[in-house]
């Protein structure tokens, strides 16, 4: 991706307030996966619960709500970025094989890395098969004219909350398409299907149409304008769907009459699949973010754009890292490192309660990590950057 100037010419450099963004996604999200692996409670309650949580607990998990949805928008820009040096049909076969390419390494590389099951007792649909099957949509959808890719992202954005009551009996393939549940595949095997492709099409759809707003057509100043007004009108938005409860989310706003609760209540629209509310809520911050960040320089955006040049990599790497961190912490607590060798989802494991840490040593291991990485993802850059002529580092 380039840098648009002031006088809208391409540049040899990348748009860094994309790069910043996917970055702090990056770094974030990790937080979340951190504390799966590490927080005591995670194995007892939803830290979403406003029963059961606290605020601090909550706003470690809240602040994580906007990476999925930031960056399978950025997804659908890049796509455009690079669709702008491809012909359509190239772009297409681009998308498909990347997208073909992250639905296998979900199953088998990542797949590992949650479970560290050698008996692949439990596949996922999760996060990088949601950004692998939107590619392969998407390939189909930029033959389309712009207005009609706008106009079916909004559809399925703005309508898929109208099938939240539909639950066809043993139907496998509306489970892949608008319901997260386990699906029994044998004996002893189950796929979590945990990131249904409805709407998450639709949000990579949008950030390809937006893709045109980084175009010479568009100045800094008006792109600014304009994404400050669309970050706002879908924050304002969430916020009178969510009081008024009129329509968007399977599991409305609840007054518990007290303030900590109400604001968990408030701030927790459904996430699987991502409800209207949701993606509102999440969606309004990323175009603030995108309108305001454009001109940012220094030493910490630099070291966020790092993680957000090599986001792939980086996802890949701090999984295993994490995994195997909280197997030495047990190991080293007492609680028995084969433990944390999981048939299921972490926090659904039974054998994993018992295990974990106060928040604040969630953080301190958070903190490690990212520093860690920061030196391995930063050379991996640099390599990437100077050996453009390897095909095979795209897909890293």
């Amino acid at each position: 991706m380039e840098v648009i100037s002031s006088s809208l010419k391409p540049t040899k450099y990348r748009i860094e307030s994309i790069d910043l963004l996917k970055g702090l996604v990056m770094v974030i999200m990790a937080l979340d996966h951190v504390r799966d692996y590490f927080h005591a409670s995670a194995y007892n309650f939803d830290p979403a619960d406003p029963l059961k949580t606290n605020l601090g607990l909550f706003f470690t998990r809240w602040i994580t709500h906007f990476c999925a949805p930031a960056f399978s928008f950025l997804a659908g820009l890049s796509a455009f970025m690079v669709g702008r040096k491809k012909t359509k049909k190239a772009l297409s076969f681009f998308l498909i094989k990347r997208g073909l390419w992250l639905i296998f390494i979900e199953l088998s590389v990542v797949g590992f890395a949650w479970y560290f099951d050698v008996q692949f007792r439990t596949f996922g649909l999760l996060v990088i098969w949601a950004l692998g099957i939107s590619m392969i949509v998407l390939s189909g959808l930029i033959h389309l004219p712009k207005n009609a890719i706008l106009i079916f992202s909004c559809v399925l954005i703005f309508g898929h909350n109208l099938l939240d009551n539909i639950h066809p009996a043993g139907c496998f393939i509306w489970t892949v398409l608008h319901e997260q549940k386990f699906v029994t595949l044998s004996a002893h095997t189950k796929l979590f299907v945990g990131y249904p492709i409805i709407p998450w099409i639709a949000v990579m759809g949008l950030g390809y149409y937006f893709g045109n707003y980084y175009t010479g057509t568009f100045s800094l100043v008006k792109r600014r304008q304009f994404f400050n007004l669309m970050g706002a009108t879908a924050i304002v938005l969430f916020i009178v769907l969510r009081w008024t409860n009129v329509y968007g989310d399977p599991q409305p706003y609840k007054d518990y009459g007290d303030i900590s609760k109400n604001i968990v209540s408030f701030l927790n629209p459904t996430k699987y699949p991502p409800s209207l509310q949701y993606l509102l809520m999440t969606l309004g911050g990323t175009f603030l973010f995108l309108a305001n960040s454009e001109q940012w320089r220094g030493k910490v955006v630099d070291f966020f754009c790092t993680f957000g040049r090599v986001p792939f990599f980086f996802y890949i790497i701090h999984l295993y890292v994490i995994h195997s961190l909280a197997m030495i912490f047990a190991r080293l607590s007492g609680f028995g490192w084969g433990k944390l060798m999981c048939s299921t989802w972490i926090t659904l494991d039974p054998k994993i309660k018992g295990y974990g840490y106060s928040i604040w040593v969630v953080y301190v291991v958070w903190a490690g990590i990212i520093l860690l990485l920061y030196p391995i993802c930063r050379k991996f850059d640099r390599y990437k950057q100077s050996h453009k002529e390897k095909k095979w580092l795209s897909y890293l």
